[in-house]
């Protein structure tokens, strides 16, 4: 638009150079007055300024406020240390698991055409739409003492509830739409052109998927591993549920959180809900990367 502006001033018409300024003008046309912007911009600062950045600072500042040395004690607890190893490797897990699922289902869905396409995309959002603890009463519905599969299980001594197996299943549960929401688009929206070039030449499903669908979507892969795994690790409300809250055993941090501060261990429990926020603060970061990259990615598809 600016070369056109320029060819048009540069005619010695009058009406050209009147067009010329009224193009530039509509492109520089504020929609709103000065005062309205700098009000709403204000407004948009005091909200996140009270709900994002103030909890924040008040949790690192509560954790702290005994010093580096308590911090680091509530930490080193035997209950604190085995909540973060229950909640790293459940959060493995779930992203584990999810990865698959949602490279597989992504693949499915933007690459083929078959009857129940739109039922299975349905069925990935359906967590969005589902509270966490009525996912978790599900599980307990499926796998407890009184469940469907609770006398089975109790024969044959299989532990799925108040264990880890049922706490992998219920974060992995309301985690799973991460990975496919994150790559169903990109893939929609790349095509199908290479994959049957690939084809065409020769390469098997298998070559045509690492050689060639992978390398394009590897951004869009890691941005939907990081949010999948900043769900799981934070997950509260499906796993309460299924956990039983069996100290040093079943207690994930988050879990671990609560139970802390109702016994007034404010320093213990903050330094615990400072590890998830850090872990918040991280996953913001790398989000901001990872945009950039799919973002770049998708203005030289486009080139």
């Amino acid at each position: 638009m600016t070369m056109q502006i320029a060819d048009s001033v540069s005619l010695s018409s009058p009406d050209a150079k009147a067009r010329a300024h009224a193009a530039a003008a509509r492109d520089n046309l504020r929609t709103e007055p000065r005062a309205v912007r700098i009000v709403i911009i204000t407004l948009a600062v005091l909200f996140l300024s009270v709900f994002v950045v103030l909890p924040l600072v008040v949790v690192f500042a509560q954790a702290f406020s005994k010093g580096i040395l308590a911090y680091l004690a509530a930490l080193a607890e035997p209950e604190a240390l085995a909540a973060i190893k229950l909640t790293l490797l459940v959060a493995a897990i779930s992203v584990g698991l999810n990865l698959v699922f949602g490279l597989v289902a992504a693949w499915a869905i933007a690459k083929f055409d078959f009857s129940g396409k739109t039922f299975l995309i349905t069925l990935i959002d359906l967590p969005f739409s589902v509270s966490p603890v009525i996912s978790g009463l599900v599980f307990v519905l499926l796998f407890g003492a009184q469940g469907y599969f609770g006398g089975w299980l109790r024969d044959h001594d299989i532990q799925i509830l108040f264990a880890v197996p049922g706490i992998a299943l219920a974060t992995t549960f309301v985690t799973f739409p991460f990975v496919a929401r994150a790559l169903i688009p990109l893939m929609q929206e790349q095509g199908t052109q290479e994959e049957e070039a690939a084809i065409s030449l020769g390469a098997s499903g298998l070559q045509t998927f690492f050689r060639v669908t992978l390398p394009n979507i590897k951004w869009g892969v890691l941005y939907g591993v990081l949010l999948c795994n900043a769900r799981a690790m934070g997950e509260f409300g499906a796993v309460s549920v299924v956990s039983g809250h069996i100290r040093g055993e079943t207690n994930t941090m988050p879990l671990l959180v609560e139970i802390l501060y109702n016994e007034y261990q404010f320093v213990a429990a903050f330094a615990i809900a400072s590890l998830l926020a850090m872990l918040a603060l991280i996953t913001l970061i790398a989000k901001t990367v990872l945009e950039r990259h799919l973002d770049e990615g998708q203005d030289a598809s486009d080139h």
